[in-house]
């Protein structure tokens, strides 16, 4: 860590810091069985911030091999349901005990802003905790009153179970390290299964954290595992005989490779993929609430995340004085690393993340894109660009079409007669949609033409636990958080008795 970090940060960050990060197998910390490590930088500064024990593939299949004997041998599977849950609760309250420290971690590891990881990131996660810990007691069968008109004169007893799928492979994106962590563990661990958790290699170090509190909250040994490594790991981890089921949240590409790696065994997949979301502003939407709400939905999370609102459309008669209005709210954001707590738009994850982000402006720019705002990287030091907003932009443009992953958005005006649906469906990804109306019918409308797995309205980035979250088309498969989530840990076994 650089000296002002180092003066920044809690001691127990510091503590945590200090040393080679091991992975968590079976309850313990452990080396990779290479003996390799590599380095986690702090974006912010491109500085060396921790070492990290690289797991491969035979750190990954010890892990399996560890949450396998867990399922089918150890306590786990067997513990009654409200013992799970009081152990799930218990890792809420942790989180919730050490906000402040994993909130300062994930600014150091990720960039983003302490006070947003500890208020927003780490507090939802704690939430998310809590919330599958009530579930773990209610999930439920049924009995089905059969015919069996095949057997006349019969009697039976026909019912229904709900058990954990098994092993369960979590890969999760660099983009909410600890949140994404918790959106797969929990129902995992409340439906039963046990877990090998495999973090993104830019910023694993929330997730060894969190492996602290599974220890401390008393989970069996094998139950969660936590294996940082790279590419090959998910990989070997998506291929593995021995694995039932594989979440993963992260690009549509390597999304595709997950599905190709998981066909050997036929393993059940859910995947939470990319996005290009509209957000749609009619011409009677409160202008104000909509420059605001239009500005956060592609500035969150400094644009790195799935579901930002990257396509403008704004209704042909304001377009020139909406876009100018979000532009100097652009221009007037606080940038800065995450510890300061006056910043309000930090770096992004990586050099490789950078240099992605401005290759797609220049791109823009000589595809003749005109920049209101922003359009340059900012500063010198760490992988910071400027807020950026894109005028001029035609369908084909990639900035248009394809996923950034950065604080960059390109408005397009419309016209009301010719209707908006068309254009903002014209997309491969399926992710969510915002709009922006004070005519409630319209809204509604419009909302159900849209295909997307979430639609705002009045609002961005509206998410709840108890609402299920997915995409359509290539932004995915299956629905993460609610009930549905538990539908992804659980398979249902019919029985049927002979009286």
């Amino acid at each position: 860590m650089t000296g002002v970090a180092e003066q920044s940060v809690s001691a127990k960050v510091r503590d945590f810091l200090a040393g080679t990060k091991l992975l968590y197998i079976d309850g313990r910390f452990v080396d990779a069985a290479s003996g390799r490590t590599f380095v986690t930088y702090d974006p912010a500064t491109g500085e060396h911030l921790a070492d990290v024990a690289h797991g491969e593939a035979a750190d990954i299949d010890r892990a399996v091999r560890a949450a396998r004997r867990a399922f089918d041998e150890g306590p786990w599977a067997s513990m009654k349901p409200n013992e799970r849950e009081r152990l799930i609760w218990r890792v809420g309250d942790l989180l919730t005990e050490r906000a402040a420290d994993f909130g300062q971690l994930e600014a150091l590891d990720n960039g983003k802003s302490a006070a947003i990881a500890s208020a927003v990131d780490t507090a939802w996660a704690a939430d998310v905790f809590r919330y599958y810990a009530g579930w773990a007691t209610k999930i439920e069968g049924s009995t089905v009153n059969v015919s069996m008109p095949f057997a006349p004169g019969g009697q039976f007893h026909a019912y229904t179970l709900r058990e954990p799928v098994g092993v369960c492979g979590l890969i999760v994106p660099w983009n909410f390290p600890l949140l994404m962590a918790s959106w797969k563990l929990a129902p995992a661990l409340a439906a039963g299964n046990t877990v090998i958790l495999k973090p993104a290699e830019q910023t694993p170090l929330t997730a060894l954290m969190l492996a602290e509190i599974f220890e401390e909250a008393g989970f069996p040994p094998g139950v969660v595992n936590v294996v940082p490594g790279f590419g090959d790991a998910g990989a070997a981890l998506s291929a593995h005989e021995d694995v039932d089921k594989i979440a993963f949240t992260g690009s549509t590409e390597v999304g595709k490779k997950i599905v190709d790696a998981a066909r050997g065994n036929l393993k059940k997949v859910t995947l939470e993929l990319g996005g290009k979301s509209p957000n749609i502003v009619f011409a009677d939407a409160d202008f104000d609430a909509a420059v605001q709400g239009s500005l956060n939905a592609w500035l969150f999370n400094h644009g790195q995340c799935c579901v930002a609102g990257t396509r403008l459309y704004v209704e042909n008669t304001i377009f020139e004085r909406f876009t100018q209005a979000v532009a100097e709210a652009a221009s007037k954001v606080k940038i800065g690393p995450g510890l300061d707590p006056t910043t309000e738009l930090g770096p992004l994850v990586s050099q490789e993340q950078l240099d992605r982000v401005t290759g797609y402006l220049r791109d823009g720019l000589a595809d003749g894109a005109r920049a209101l705002t922003g359009g340059r990287r900012w500063g010198e030091t760490g992988y910071f660009v400027e807020p950026t907003v894109l005028v001029d932009v035609k369908p084909e443009f990639s900035v248009v079409r394809e996923e950034i992953f950065g604080p960059v958005v390109a408005a397009m005006p419309f016209d009301a007669d010719d209707g908006i649906v068309t254009a903002a469906n014209s997309s491969i990804y399926g992710l969510a949609a915002g709009i922006w109306t004070r005519d409630i019918s319209k809204a509604h409308c419009t909302a159900r033409l849209l295909k997307a797995g979430s639609v705002w309205i009045n609002q961005y980035n509206g998410f709840d636990t108890a609402m299920p979250f997915g995409g359509y088309k290539q932004s995915g498969w299956g629905r993460e958080l609610g009930g549905a989530a538990i539908d992804l840990y659980t398979q249902t076994k019919a029985v049927n008795v002979a009286l």
